[in-house]
């Protein structure tokens, strides 16, 4: 991506990432969801080379690798997040543009993108995903996890550098613009939807407070209840629900066999 298009990640949301992601209720939450959308559609299936494009810290490339015992390929563009995962001693990461992967076509198994697109700028993310597209193996997985509805953008949003947020539309449509075919498609962390529509459209404004990260120490009960809702929700997601409104998005595409890359 050029400059202009794709700024990356604030390098120092990547450090409150990293000391939080173990253990933060939306990390959390966010895998347990994961792990049952993976159950559904990736688990049983040949799985032998996995890419995860815009990798961040490197965290979920770890947990994948422990908990599956794939071959993953973590891939950043930018150097600060390599750091990370490098602290990880993930054995192979590469530093990359995820608009120009520097892989052969049918190259990955499952090819995972987790809240990459929203650092890229409006349109941009159809190159992305026709990136995506071509290094997947045909009959492979697509998933990808974007935060949802413009609606919700917030001070953390613009700390962090996000450029956009998609609905399960917009981002179906994409998905099936460069090839894929969509086997599911769902919204997530639905259920505190209400509460954050209300502390960024009401709360946040009346402050007037700078752009400042999201991420927080926060008391261990309260972590505990907040993730409450978000295992509620993966269980629902397992058993092959669509929830209708979130602050993320789900996707599972696939690359039909045959299809060129």
């Amino acid at each position: 991506m050029s400059a202009s298009a794709y700024t990356g990640m604030n390098p120092a949301e990547l450090a409150n990432i990293a000391g939080s992601q173990e253990d933060h209720w939306w990390y959390r939450g966010m895998r347990a969801i994961l792990r049952r959308v993976m159950s559904r559609y990736v688990l049983g299936k040949a799985t032998s080379r996995v890419l995860e494009a815009g990798c961040g810290t490197g965290f979920d490339s770890y947990w994948l690798g422990r908990q599956y015992g794939w071959n993953i390929v973590p891939v950043d563009r930018e150097r600060t997040a390599l750091q990370h995962v490098c602290s990880l001693k993930l054995p192979n990461p590469v530093q990359a543009d995820v608009r120009v992967l520097p892989f052969r076509e049918d190259s990955f198994d499952l090819v995972l993108s987790l809240d990459v697109l929203v650092h890229i700028s409006r349109g941009e993310e159809i190159k992305c995903l026709r990136e995506f597209f071509r290094v997947t193996k045909p009959g492979g997985i697509l998933l990808l996890r974007a935060a949802a509805f413009e609606v919700l953008r917030s001070r953390h949003s613009e700390f962090v550098n996000e450029k956009q947020r998609f609905t399960s539309a917009r981002l179906t449509r994409t998905a099936i613009q460069t090839g894929f075919r969509v086997l599911y498609c769902t919204y997530a962390n639905s259920l505190l939807f209400p509460i954050a529509l209300a502390k960024f459209r009401l709360w946040e404004p009346l402050m007037r407070k700078p752009a400042a990260t999201g991420i927080g120490q926060v008391p261990d009960w309260l972590n505990r209840l907040l993730y409450l809702p978000l295992a509620m929700e993966a269980k629902w997601i397992g058993a092959g629900l669509r929830l209708p409104l979130g602050q993320s998005i789900f996707l599972v595409g696939q690359k039909r066999a045959g299809a060129a890359g």
